[in-house]
Formats: structure tokens, sequence, C-alpha cells
């Protein structure tokens, strides 16, 4: 397989989800109003790839620079938008924690739109190593870009992680140390040494690059895996399982990780959409992804819980008597274990390095 076609075959869908749309001179933001935060949007312009970069940002009314909060970066799936995954991005929002959605044009909802005899090519298009790449570099501009920006002061740089769904899983992986194209000079290029902590969602697997643990063994930060036994990719000529999921977690044996299997739901039950489960079996499941990912981010990123390490994998540690930032007792005191407790009816696996 070439080089170029690395992830013709990791396909995702996400639907682009209804909501707030503003659009405004490159570089300027529109702002909302929202409960806990703020949502600014941005239109924003790599000059030297001469490329746009629409960008979301939900922002804690409470973040300040006395009191600057951390980031978590999303990566939309294929044929998604800044505008999708608003479940989490509020969620994690009112919870202390900044959202920044960027919006990858070329793999962005634009590729619904044209002639539908052609779909199927611009999917192929929208999912070449040069659309992957530009991806990664999509997520370090918008990094780059807010953290010179006059928002900077409100984020705690030291507390950065970068999160994603389906082919947006995909770039979380490369921008979390992935190392593609091993023993090339290109190997390690995407990484990004800001990124603390990644939460994958439907990962599907980096087809063409050797040996799973081979590419995905650099990736060291702390790792949150989402799926479902459901979570099925069907694609003409491909299909991508729940088991390649739960393969890219344990190709990751130095990430001090998490898996969670749901017992239901299909790959776009992680979508703001209401699928075929329902909306009583969707609302659990965001609920409780919800609730996972805020834990996961808490503990990964030292806020409200102290850091993870190889060291501490073993052991379930203590609460911070101060915690960086407000968190609620309930995650403090449970943590991973208990919230699989709380779900168990909803879970077939559960497993933690952590703990």
């Amino acid at each position: 397989m070439k080089r170029r076609e690395f992830l013709t075959r990791s396909l995702g869908f996400a639907a682009g989800a209804v909501g707030l749309l503003a659009a405004g001179p490159a570089g300027v933001a529109m702002a909302f109003s929202a409960q806990g935060h703020r949502i600014l949007d941005f239109e924003l312009f790599d000059i030297f790839r001469q490329r746009p970069v629409p960008v979301r940002l939900h922002l804690p009314q409470r973040a300040s620079a006395e009191s600057p909060v951390p980031l978590i970066v999303f990566s939309h799936g294929l044929g998604g938008s800044r505008m999708g995954y608003s479940y989490l991005a509020r969620h994690w929002a009112n919870a202390g924690m900044a959202s920044l959605h960027p919006q990858h044009v070329g793999s962005d909802n634009s590729v619904w739109r044209g002639n539908p005899f052609e779909l199927l090519q611009r999917l192929q298009a929208a999912a070449r190593e040069s659309e992957a790449r530009a991806r990664v570099l999509d997520v370090r501009f918008v990094l780059d870009h807010f953290l010179a920006s006059e928002q900077a002061t409100l984020i705690d740089t030291g507390k950065i992680a970068a999160a994603g769904h389906s082919y947006g899983a995909n770039t979380a992986m490369l921008v979390a140390g992935t190392r593609v194209n091993a023993g090339s000079a290109y190997a390690g290029e995407l990484g990004d040494r800001r990124i603390q902590a990644a939460i994958l969602i439907s990962a599907p697997p980096l087809l063409g690059q050797g040996p799973a643990q081979e590419v995905l063994s650099s990736v060291s930060v702390p790792t949150l895996h989402i799926t479902s036994l459901e979570d099925t990719i069907n694609l003409p000529g491909y299909r991508s399982t729940v088991e390649d999921r739960i393969a890219i977690f344990d190709a990751m044996a130095k990430s001090p990780g998490t898996l969670a299997v749901y017992n239901t739901g299909g790959h776009s039950i992680f979508t703001d959409r209401t699928t075929r489960s329902g909306p009583e079996t969707s609302a659990r499941i965001k609920g409780a992804t919800q609730e996972l990912c805020t834990i996961f981010l808490r503990r990964s990123l030292y806020f409200g819980y102290p850091p993870v390490t190889t060291e501490s994998m073993t052991a379930q540690p203590a609460v911070r008597s101060n915690p960086a930032a407000p968190a609620d007792a309930d995650e403090v005191q449970n943590g991973l274990s208990q919230w699989a407790y709380r779900h168990k009816d909803l879970l077939d696996r559960f497993t933690s390095r952590e703990t």
C-alpha cells in the first residue's frame, strides 16, 4: 500500500450537528453565551499553507489570567465540522476545561456536497496521507494561534489534551506521538510535545505503517480509548470493527491507558446524532462518555488529581487536598473503577492500566 493511501481505508463518518453558526472575516471571533461558558467562532487562515481553518472555542466563564484552565483540542470525524460533538464540548467547558474544535477543510462536511456519483472519490481524497497530515498541522496551527493570542492567558499551557472521533481519533493519535512511516525521515514529525493526554473514540487503525506495536508503542502520554461492540465502519472494500479499537489500545503498551467498550451503540452514537439505538440509549451512552472523559482528563492533566505515571499505574492515587480547579466530589472520590461500576449495565469491557 502506498504511503499516501495509509488512511484511505480509515474512514469514519460524523454528520455535522446543528449549532450556532457565525461567519466573519479571517481571525475575527463571533461570541455566543451558553450555560457556564462562552462560545467563540474564529475564521482563521494559515498563510503558509494557504488553508482556511475555522475554529470553535468553548471557554469556561471562570477562565481568567489568575485561574487559567486546561484545554482540549478536538478533531472531528470525516464529514464533520467545528459544530459537532457539542455534547462533549459543553460538558467539558461547564466542568472548567476549554474545548477547541478546528474544522478540517477537505475532510469536513464539504465532502457531502457536490455530485452524489462522485461521493466515494471525495471520501477517498479526504482520507489520503496529505489530508491526514494537513489535519495534524491544523491542530498545531490553532494551538500556535491561540497560545499567541489574547486568549493565551486564559489557558494553562501545561494542561493540553488532544481528542477525536474516528478519523479525528487518528489525528489525535498522531499528535500524541504515533510514529508513522517508521525508519524514515518522516517518522515522528507530526507529534506535538504540548499534548499531555489523548482521548481516542472509535479509532480506526493506521494501515500500511507496519505492525501496530511498532507504530503505536511510541505513545507514552495517558490515553482513553472508547468504543462499543457495534462500533463498525462499513465502506466499499473496507470494514473496521471494535477489534481494531482494542488492538490499538493493546499496542499502546507504554501509555497509562484506559479502555471502555460499551455493549450497545454504533459508530455514530458518539456524535451529536440520535442514532438507530434510540434517544434513551444514545443519551445514556453520551452521558457516560461525558463523565468518563472528564474523570480521565482531570486525572491525566493533574486537574484535581495527582499526576498519572508509569510508577503509579498499579495504584489508585489519592486526591489532592487543594486541587488546581474545582472538581465534582463524586468524580474525585470514585475515580475510574467506580465509574465502571456505576455504568456496568452499559459495559461489555472496562480495562485500565492505572487501577
